[in-house]
């Protein structure tokens, strides 16, 4: 068991390295779920399922959605998937 909890405490400060060192907004927002989602298994190996079900429910739902309706917002999804649909877009043009 305490071999379990040190790998997850190891995934955790990777999550938090790598969603502080992210440049994209919409790969740290993915990085923050999996960061509370682990946190919520270690709540549950620490014997604490209300904590586990808070940060379950707050981190990873209710945060993550309001940051993805903020990206929405902004622009800034919409951006992602029209650069992606105009790269789409030159490789169909290219190959015809």
């Amino acid at each position: 068991m305490i071999t379990f909890e040190i790998i997850l405490l190891i995934i955790l400060i990777l999550c938090a390295i790598s969603a502080s060192l992210s440049k994209k907004l919409l790969t740290t927002i993915i990085i923050f779920m999996a960061y509370s989602l682990i946190m919520s298994v270690l709540w549950v190996t620490l014997e604490s399922p209300d904590l586990a079900i808070t940060e379950a429910a707050v981190g990873a739902g209710i945060t993550s959605i309001l940051f993805f309706v903020v990206l929405k917002k902004i622009g800034a999804i919409g951006d992602i998937e029209e650069k992606e649909g105009k790269k789409d877009g030159e490789k169909s043009q290219t190959l015809s």
